[in-house]
């Protein structure tokens, strides 16, 4: 794209934005590439895949892994195509709170707006948080490979965890104009990597090779104690959490070039191009997978250290393989922090959270990033870290509180457009069609489905640190957001401002809402 046109399409964005009720104030920086390569680091394939990998192994084995990684794909690209209509007609870093307030009807807007904001927010919050601690795990887990009697304590863990945040948030802070050029580089290093893994693992095989019916079919439900039906299902969680993100990309929008047109592609192509690398990095996994009842012993609870080792023969073989997973969490740590810090600067900008003065303010001196956002995204993480000290099943619930919240915030823009009769679809730039109610209607029941599995413990019988936490921190969360809702927003928040023109188009009684800045 040359300059002229670049600014030409940025005019239009502008306009755009203004009639969505915002005025620019980001830089648009990014195209088609970068934010398709930056929904990629943040679905980081192989670090999603290999960092849960024991619950895969626990719900069952090979089988799981490779057929639940291609139906979660699947039903996964139902929900981005049903985000991607909705987003190319309102494309703002609002995201999925702006989408529900225009598609609901003026009686329940507001309330819906508040609730599926508040589930962005902390999915957002939860989500950077299940990285950048998995991030740190993972650090736990190299040094096993060279240091296997090392045992970290929990506040040895939480330091690195410390570390890992304050890179991702420093490279958010001074780096933001390179950003676009690190996402490029993320997307570099993961394809080489996966190839990397593919033939290292393939010409080792130092634990030996499996044929294609273990491969492929291999099942073992005993290590979850559950039916083998519910088994499989607990193997889906590690496919569901590499893809519970993808529409965090949406609270972008504001920085990139005609995003009515880019977001949408980068939303659905980014499915089948993860897809593709999944299954290009789990078969030779499963082809050379060590012992399973050895790797579920690591006590780091992430054995992907030690079965890089077992295969490769070496400790040196692993440690290089595992530093390719290292890598590919780090630079989604970045990713996903940045998108993070947007949609808290969004949901600020409409005065949803406390001091929103502060928190919607864009930072000039530091290359348009809403600092103050981004401080408060990564000093909540911080804080929530601190509950690992404490207990980690309770910890370890904030994973499933991400994706459910995030799950439960995509789901409601997709159920209002479908409860509508799908009316204010029809001049969707992007548009599904004829096929669009079937597509949104298993969009939202997989949701539905994924909160549920989501909620469960992966083994039974359940024990104190077994069990699954997620929903009462759900619950929590929910309980959190009321209360302010009956202490501050009745009172304050209106929802996102609408000018007259677009208020009227969709039904909005308030015709007369300034630009929010």
């Amino acid at each position: 794209m040359s300059l002229k046109d670049s600014v030409d399409v940025d005019a239009v964005a502008r306009v755009g934005l203004e009639k969505l009720g915002y005025k620019q104030e980001m830089k648009r920086s990014r195209g088609l590439v970068h934010i398709l390569f930056m929904t990629l680091a943040i679905m980081a394939v192989p670090y999603g895949l290999a960092a849960p990998i024991a619950t895969s192994l626990i719900g069952g084995g090979p089988a799981v892994m490779i057929w639940g990684w291609i139906l979660v794909s699947v039903l996964t690209q139902t929900l981005a195509l049903s985000l991607a209509e909705i987003c190319s007609k309102y494309p703002t870093s609002a995201g999925a709170y702006y989408w529900c307030y225009r598609l609901a009807s003026p009686r329940t807007r507001v309330l819906a707006s508040w609730i599926n904001g508040w589930l962005t927010v902390v999915g957002v919050w939860t989500i950077a948080l299940s990285v950048t601690f998995g991030t740190a795990q993972l650090v736990v887990a190299g040094a096993g490979i060279y240091h296997p009697e090392w045992n970290a304590t929990a506040w040895q863990t939480y330091v690195i965890f410390l570390g890992v945040t304050a890179v991702a948030c420093l490279f958010c802070l001074f780096f933001n104009k390179h950003l676009p050029a690190i996402d490029i580089i993320c997307a570099c290093w993961t394809g080489l990597g996966i190839i990397v893994i593919l033939i290292c693992l393939s010409i080792k095989a130092a634990a030996g090779r499996h044929s294609i019916s273990f491969a492929l079919g291999h099942f073992d439900p005993s290590y979850s104690g559950w039916t083998p039906g519910w088994s499989f299902f607990i193997g889906l969680l590690p496919p569901a959490y590499t893809y519970s993100a993808i529409g965090m990309i949406a609270n972008m929008a504001e920085e990139v070039h005609n995003p009515s047109e880019i977001l949408p592609k980068a939303m659905t192509w980014s499915i089948p191009i993860g897809a593709l690398s999944g299954v290009v990095f789990l078969l030779p996994i499963l082809f050379t997978l060590p012992d399973v009842a050895t790797l579920l012993q690591v006590s780091s609870g992430q054995p992907i250290g030690l079965m890089f080792t077992l295969v490769m023969g070496s400790r040196a073989g692993g440690f290089g393989l595992w530093f390719i997973i290292f890598g590919i969490g780090m630079f989604c740590a970045i990713s996903i922090s940045c998108a993070a810090s947007r949609a808290t600067w969004a949901f600020a900008r409409d005065k949803a959270i406390p001091f929103h003065q502060s928190f919607s303010k864009i930072s000039p001196y530091f290359n348009d990033v809403p600092v103050n956002a981004l401080l408060l995204s990564t000093v909540i993480q911080i804080l929530l870290g601190l509950i690992y000290l404490g207990s980690t099943a309770a910890f370890n619930a904030f994973v499933g509180v991400a994706v459910m919240c995030l799950g439960a915030s995509y789901a409601m823009p997709v159920a209002i457009s479908l409860m509508n009769g799908r009316q204010d679809m029809d001049d969707a730039p992007f548009n599904l069609g004829r096929f669009g109610t079937a597509i949104n209607a298993v969009a939202v029941l997989w949701i539905m489905f994924a909160m549920v599995l989501f909620s469960m413990p992966a083994v039974i019988p359940v024990t104190r640190v077994s069990m699954n936490y997620a929903s009462v921190v759900f619950v929590g969360f929910g309980v959190i957001s009321a209360v302010w809702y009956l202490i501050n927003g009745q009172f304050h928040y209106t929802g996102p401002a609408i000018p007259e023109e677009s208020a009227g188009s969709s039904g909005s009684n308030r015709s007369d809402s300034p630009l929010r800045r």
